[in-house]
């Protein structure tokens, strides 16, 4: 085996965002495109002599092709070990839990998330820390100078490694070590959770549907639902991941969990619906008639943490990303531990669950998780659930129902505006922006404001700050609207318009949420103009 150092050039647009590098499929196809990257996080991380790595992602299209290219990277890079998922397939939890537990120095992640796959979709590759988390900006800022000033990258030129054996074997001097995906993960999930409990309620007759979207959960879901909990075979769907999710869009919200959420409105509807994404970070929990925000998951997962042996001791601090509504703030106010208000993206709870600050984290899009990990977990969030309910007896339904009696409902909404030419979204955001001092006393559609600004994110922790996180309108009456660009498409610009409305009054607390929400959605179009900006007269996605 030679290892060979080609000789190549920066190629534009390699800027990892909150969660890593995301393009088009052909794109990361390109001549030296992954291999550009992967030799620029290498060198951007001090080199990898002597060090491990796990390896391991989605089963999305390329996702084969470009790991083989990474562990004859990592061999010529001089890595001693690459711990690898069989068939490449790593959700990004296990992925996580993997560096952690075996003590790696990090890890490359290779998904999109929940963008859809194959050859004409997105593919993404993300470089997580010895934590097991994200990498922090100042690494990714790093890795981005790097691909900016590359000139070389170095492969072994070999054999494909055979992926689908568990085992040992070496690439010139590297060890590369295939694992069972679930296996250290399902350990996890059961010693955080009251198994026995939730076997005694599907024993009892209850009943969920657990879509796996065709992504990388389903085995995870298989092992877990079906076989350690004793559910029925069939309670978990869409199991067997595919490079494509099977067509379909690995989003776990209403509109892209279409089938499972006519199924959980209906009459014959399971006592539990949940869905997880693409890398299995993201959930989505529908009670039979009662969807669940991920904001109000959040809270009542707070709420009842203490439920599961796992988190019996009680919680240290709540955190969330600044669009995700503030019930789990009025759970933590409650508890008398602190909340946290952080940026968009996981990385930005890595040094509060570090350094013990807080034990769950959440955002709005469908991200739950604890300190078990450095990740959102999909699945984690689930399990939780279930814990849960086998404790308390009661349906989703009911849970919801006295929680917002307790705590008042969080009417939420977040409307997401896709494709908008990116000029246009920019330019909507820095009219919005540059007016924020003059807000405050303004009507829009009859609803005063009392405050407004960018928010900004000073890191208890470190001291580390992030600016320009998005733009926040607070109204006289509670009501608050929430402005952002996301950075996880691959084409255009997606405009982010959060909503939300505190509702004190049981009576008024069973209303629909685009109902309950509609003046804040009029002064939203009114101040920013989004109607007459984008060209478009609704949103594409609700959630």
């Amino acid at each position: 085996m030679q290892i060979t150092t080609h000789e190549t050039r920066p190629i534009g647009g390699q800027k990892p965002g909150t969660s890593g590098l995301r393009k088009k499929t052909k794109v990361f196809m390109g001549p030296h495109y992954v291999e550009n990257f992967v030799q620029s996080v290498f060198d951007a991380v001090g080199g990898i002599e002597g060090k491990t790595l796990v390896v391991g992602g989605d089963g999305r299209y390329f996702n084969a092709q470009a790991i083989q290219v990474i562990l004859r990277m990592a061999a010529a890079n001089g890595a001693a070990h690459c711990i690898v998922g069989r068939e490449g397939l790593l959700s990004t939890p296990a992925a996580s839990n993997l560096i952690r537990t075996r003590g790696a120095d990090g890890g490359l992640i290779l998904s999109a998330s929940h963008n859809p796959g194959g050859p004409e979709e997105d593919f993404g590759i993300k470089y997580n820390t010895a934590n097991g988390g994200p990498a922090p900006e100042s690494v990714t800022a790093a890795i981005h100078a790097r691909t900016e000033e590359i000139t070389v990258y170095r492969i072994m030129e070999a054999q494909d490694i055979d992926l689908s054996a568990l085992g040992e074997t070496t690439l010139d001097r590297m060890t590369v070590e295939v694992v069972d995906p679930v296996t250290d993960y399902a350990a996890l999930m059961e010693k955080l959770f009251d198994f026995d409990a939730i076997r005694r309620l599907f024993a009892s007759g209850f009943t969920m549907r657990f879509d796996a979207m065709h992504a990388v959960t389903g085995p995870y879901a298989k092992t877990i639902i079906e076989g350690m909990l004793g559910a029925p075979e069939g309670s978990v769907v869409n199991a067997v991941p595919l490079p494509d999710f099977g067509g379909g869009h690995p989003d776990p919200n209403p509109v892209w969990a279409k089938e499972l959420m006519d199924l959980m409105m209906g009459e014959d509807a399971p006592d539990l619906g949940a869905a997880s994404d693409g890398d299995g970070d993201r959930n989505m929990i529908v009670g039979r008639g009662a969807y669940v925000t991920p904001s109000d998951s959040l809270a009542v997962l707070a709420a009842n943490a203490h439920l599961a042996p796992g988190y019996a001791d009680g919680l240290t601090g709540v955190a969330r990303s600044m669009p995700t509504s503030r019930a789990a703030d009025r759970v933590a106010q409650y508890l008398d531990i602190p909340a946290y208000e952080t940026p968009t993206g996981w990385k930005f709870f890595g040094n509060l669950l570090d350094g013990g600050h807080a034990t769950l984290c959440g955002e709005e899009s469908a991200g739950t998780g604890s300190d078990h990990v450095r990740e959102k977990d999909g699945l984690w969030a689930v399990l939780l659930w279930l814990n849960i309910l086998a404790a308390r007896g009661q349906s989703v339904a009911d849970i919801l129902t006295a929680h917002w009696s307790d705590y008042g409902r969080d009417y939420y909404s977040r409307h997401d505006y896709e494709g908008v030419d990116s000029a246009k979204a920019r330019a909507l955001m820095d009219d919005v922006r540059n007016h924020l001092d003059t807000l405050p006393g303004q009507s829009f559609a009859g609803l005063e404001v009392e405050a407004a600004d960018d928010f900004a994110y000073t890191d208890p922790v470190d001291g580390s700050e992030a600016t320009s996180q998005g733009l926040r309108v607070t109204f006289t009456n509670g009501a608050r609207l929430v402005l952002r660009l996301s950075g996880t498409g691959t084409v255009g610009a997606t405009l982010r318009v959060y909503l939300e409305q505190h509702e004190g009054d049981p009576a008024q607390q069973h209303r629909d949420p685009q109902e309950a929400l509609a003046d804040v959605i009029a002064a939203a179009d009114a101040l920013a103009g989004i109607t007459e900006r984008t060209g478009r007269d609704a949103p594409d996605v609700r959630t």
